[in-house]
C-alpha cells in the first residue's frame, strides 16, 4: 500500500506526492482546489448512483442508462482530480479532504429532490466526518512504497473474495439499513483491493511493459473495481444517500490499512495510544453511521383549517376552486370543491 493512496468512494489511485518541503510556490492552493473538486465529483457520482437505485429498475438494466455511465464517468474524473491534488500537495493535506464527498453529497443529493437535509443527517455527517478524519491521519503506514508480490496479491484477492461474498450473503436476508451497511462494506473492500492490485499492476507494468498489464492479476483488478461499483450501486437501493457513502468512505481505508499491515509489513504512525484514539475515532464515525441511517423526520401535517374560513374570499375576488363546507344531518361534514368562474356574486 503507497502512502499516496487515498481512500474514496470510487477507490484508492496510486500517487507519489511530493513532500511538503519541495512544494513550489502556489502548489499547496492548487492540491486543495483539486482535493475539493475530487470530493465534488465523487459526490455528483454518489448522488446519480443513489437516485438510479430509488427506482424499480433492476441493476443490470441500470448499466443501460446514460445516468449510470454519467456517475462512471464522474468517479473516474474524481480519480483523476485525485491523482493531480497529491502531485501538488502532501497527503496529510489531501487525504482528510477526501470526506467532503460525503458533506457535499448530502446537500446536492437533498437539493435535487427539493427539500432541505434533516438537522439528524447533519449531525450523522459531522460525527462521520470528524471521525474519519482523525482516522485517516493515524492509520496511514509508518513506511510506504511497497507493493504486494504476485502470490501476496492472489492472497489478498482470495480473502477479499470471501469477505465479499460473506458480507452479501448476510445482507440478502437483512433489514434495510443493515442490509445497506453490509453491501457498502463489501463495497469499500472491494476498492480497497482494488488499489493494492493497481500497485502491483502499475510495477509489473514499469518492469516488464505492456506484456505486465496482460496478466491474471489485471483482471482481478478490473474485477474487483467493477464489484466496488455494482455493490455501492446495490447498496444505495432503498436506504438513502447518505449512510451507504458513510461506510464506503469508512470501510475503504480500514481495508486498506488492514492489507498493508498484515501483507507488507507496514507499521501505523500512532502507536499504542494512537490505536486508543483510532478506535474511539473508529466509534464516533460509526455512530454518525447509524444517524445518518435513520429516516428523515415526517414534514409537520399542515394546521385544519376552519370550516368558517374554508372557501372564504372577498367580493369580487374569487378566481379558483373553493372549498364550501356544509353539514349534513345525520352525517359527517361534507366538502365540496366549487369552480369559481367570475366575480362574487355575478
Amino acid at each position: 500500500m503507497n502512502t499516496g493512496d487515498l481512500p474514496t468512494p470510487g477507490g484508492l489511485l496510486a500517487a507519489a506526492p511530493l513532500p511538503a518541503g519541495d512544494l513550489p510556490a502556489g502548489a499547496l492552493l492548487i492540491s486543495v482546489a483539486l482535493a475539493v473538486a475530487s470530493a465534488g465529483a465523487y459526490a455528483l457520482g454518489a448522488v446519480l448512483q443513489q437516485r438510479l437505485a430509488a427506482g424499480p429498475a433492476p441493476l443490470l438494466r441500470l448499466m443501460t442508462r446514460r445516468g449510470w455511465w454519467y456517475s462512471v464517468a464522474l468517479n473516474g474524473a474524481g480519480g483523476l482530480l485525485h491523482v493531480g491534488a497529491l502531485a501538488y500537495g502532501p497527503l496529510s493535506v489531501v487525504q482528510p479532504l477526501g470526506v467532503l464527498t460525503l458533506v457535499l453529497a448530502l446537500p446536492i443529493g437533498a437539493f435535487l429532490v427539493g427539500r432541505r437535509v434533516a438537522a439528524v443527517h447533519w449531525r450523522g455527517a459531522l460525527a462521520t466526518v470528524a471521525g474519519l478524519v482523525v482516522l485517516l491521519l493515524l492509520i496511514a503506514p509508518a513506511s510506504g512504497g511497497e507493493s504486494l508480490g504476485t502470490g501476496g496479491a492472489w492472497t489478498v484477492v482470495a480473502v477479499a473474495t470471501a469477505a465479499v461474498v460473506t458480507l452479501c450473503l448476510l445482507a440478502r436476508g437483512a433489514r434495510p439499513a443493515l442490509r445497506a451497511v453490509l453491501y457498502a462494506t463489501a463495497s469499500g473492500v472491494s476498492f480497497a483491493v482494488a488499489s493494492a492490485l493497481t500497485q502491483t499492476v502499475t510495477r509489473r507494468f514499469a518492469e516488464d511493459g505492456t506484456a505486465g498489464l496482460l496478466s491474471p492479476l489485471s483482471v482481478a483488478l478490473a474485477a474487483m473495481a467493477t464489484a466496488g461499483l455494482l455493490l455501492s450501486q446495490v447498496a444505495y437501493r432503498g436506504s438513502g444517500l447518505g449512510a451507504p457513502l458513510a461506510v464506503v468512505t469508512l470501510s475503504n481505508p480500514v481495508a486498506s490499512a488492514v492489507i498493508g499491515v498484515t501483507m507488507l509489513g507496514e507499521g501505523s504512525v500512532a502507536g499504542f495510544a494512537g490505536a486508543l484514539v483510532a478506535l474511539a475515532a473508529a466509534a464516533l464515525a460509526a455512530h454518525g453511521v447509524v444517524l445518518l441511517s435513520r429516516p428523515a423526520p415526517a414534514p409537520a401535517p399542515p394546521a385544519p383549517v376552519p370550516a368558517g374560513v374554508a372557501g372564504h374570499a372577498e367580493p369580487g375576488t374569487a378566481t379558483g376552486p373553493a372549498i364550501i363546507v356544509a353539514p349534513v344531518a345525520a352525517g359527517p361534514v361534507v366538502a365540496e370543491a366549487v369552480e369559481a368562474t367570475g366575480p362574487a356574486g355575478g
